[in-house]
């Protein structure tokens, strides 16, 4: 089929540009990733991935071998002749106003604006505010005079952790345009995933602009409710977790995002939900469900640490805390907006010496968290500790023998944040324990603990 061989010319080498390119070239086209950190395209090139994503090192090797995906840092190498050209790079929020800074997107595209092709359509794939399409369509046609030339909106909802699997089979693809060739063109490209039954939605480009921010804030309030649910739950002795399988059963409802923890965190909701907050702001329309979330989620992190002083008796001051797991979700090594990076530190600021490790993400979380001792293994973590924290749900934490766990510590007490064991599992490898949303539990829990004799020879803190 004569469009899978048409090139394409991803901009940005990090998660959404390296996904992207490498899937692209997976269902058939050809790809030249583009970036301008020379170090990140020599690694490539030599099989290094810049970030942790599960099959992605393999994926990114087999289509270079089958040269369909090649790596490049000059735009001038690369744009000329593409078919299409997706702009993937990053948009944080700027620190003065939340506002997503567009300072990448509007770089890029002045960069390719010189080197499109007649007839190019030029895709924005980075997530960006309502009217980015309109701004990057006027800066490039100050730029070149290139004729038929398009913007189209196609936002990514690739998971960190699934990835791959979210591009090969996803739930919607998006495109925004009003441009029928360039539906034409965009509907081409994702010919091999729409025949297998991927849905293809295409609208205005604000719309589709919105579209990425909406479900991201929608997301993060599901969240934010089921914490809150959680808190009423320890108060009033129910379990969360039965709570959330109740109504997540309702299929206007869903059982996603219904897991109460410490608060959600990474590269996609508390970016998205200040971007969208000051769009709302900006055009007079305040968004106060959002507003209210991102409120929610901040003091999140706080009663988590309260949660964890209690459990240490009231005071964490020269006690050794072991914290398993670090990024701000399994299955990755994304340390961007993570809870630790909140947690952590107001626990040194109470005194508390701690020991951390995570299976992914300790080279990214060294740097940010001075002063925390990073282990070899979890094990290793554990060793002579006074309270474990489990902060992220690993599956590597989730399969460990509680047992000798609670044999290595100190004072065998465990807050589970995550809600990976089952409490009576817990107290009877000999924890005192303590999780989110399940405060009965953990009560009768702690009862068994104070009333059976532990034979561990571990000491055992009973939990007030």
């Amino acid at each position: 089929m004569q469009h899978r061989a048409k090139p394409i010319t991803v901009i940005g080498a990090g998660y959404v540009g390296l996904v992207t390119g490498a899937c692209l070239a997976a269902i058939g086209h050809r790809v030249v990733v583009v970036d301008r950190d020379a170090g990140r395209i020599a690694g490539l090139r030599a099989g290094r991935m810049p970030i942790y994503e599960d099959g992605l090192a393999a994926l990114v090797a087999g289509e270079v071998a089958a040269g369909r995906l090649s790596f490049a840092t000059d735009l001038a190498d690369a744009v000329p002749g593409s078919s299409a050209v997706f702009i993937c790079v990053g948009t944080p929020p700027r620190p003065s106003d939340g506002h997503a800074d567009m300072g990448q997107v509007m770089g890029a595209a002045a960069g390719i604006a010189p080197h499109l092709a007649p007839g190019a359509v030029v895709v924005v794939k980075s997530t960006v505010p309502v009217g980015t399409g309109d701004e990057v369509e006027g800066l490039i046609a100050t730029i070149t005079t290139t004729q038929g030339l398009a913007v189209v909106s196609n936002p990514e909802f690739l998971r960190e952790g699934v990835a791959i699997a979210d591009f090969m089979r996803p739930d919607r693809i998006v495109v925004g345009t009003g441009d029928p060739r360039a539906a034409a063109v965009m509907a081409a490209l994702y010919r091999p995933l729409t025949e297998r039954g991927a849905p293809l939605l295409v609208t205005d480009r604000r719309a589709a602009e919105l579209i990425k921010y909406a479900a991201n804030s929608f997301l993060a309030l599901k969240i934010t409710y089921i914490n809150e649910i959680a808190n009423l739950c320890e108060e009033i002795g129910a379990d969360v977790g039965d709570v959330a399988r109740g109504i997540g059963l309702d299929p206007r409802i869903g059982a996603q995002f219904l897991k109460a923890g410490p608060g959600f965190g990474g590269s996609c909701f508390p970016k998205d939900m200040l971007a969208l907050m000051k769009t709302g702001q900006d055009h007079g329309v305040p968004l106060r469900s959002v507003e209210t979330a991102v409120a929610v989620n901040d003091a999140r992190k706080g009663e988590m640490v309260r949660k964890i002083v209690r459990a240490a008796g009231g005071s964490v001051a020269g006690k050794t805390i072991a914290v398993l797991g670090l990024t701000f979700k399994a299955g990755t090594d994304d340390m961007r907006s993570a809870a630790s990076l909140v947690i952590l530190p107001q626990l040194q600021k109470q005194g508390a010496r701690i020991t951390a490790f995570d299976p992914a993400g300790m080279a990214e979380a060294a740097p940010l968290l001075p002063g925390v001792a990073m282990a070899t293994s979890a094990r290793d973590a554990l060793a002579g500790a006074d309270l474990v924290v489990i902060l992220t749900e690993w599956p590597d934490f989730a399969a460990m023998d509680l047992a000798a766990a609670a044999r290595a510590m100190r004072a065998a007490v465990m807050v589970d944040l995550r809600n990976l064991f089952e409490p009576e599992t817990a107290t009877r490898a000999g924890f005192a324990y303590r999780s989110v949303g399940r405060a009965a539990r953990d009560a009768a829990a702690r009862r068994e603990v104070a009333l059976t004799p532990v034979r561990t020879g571990v000491p055992v803190l009973e939990l007030s």
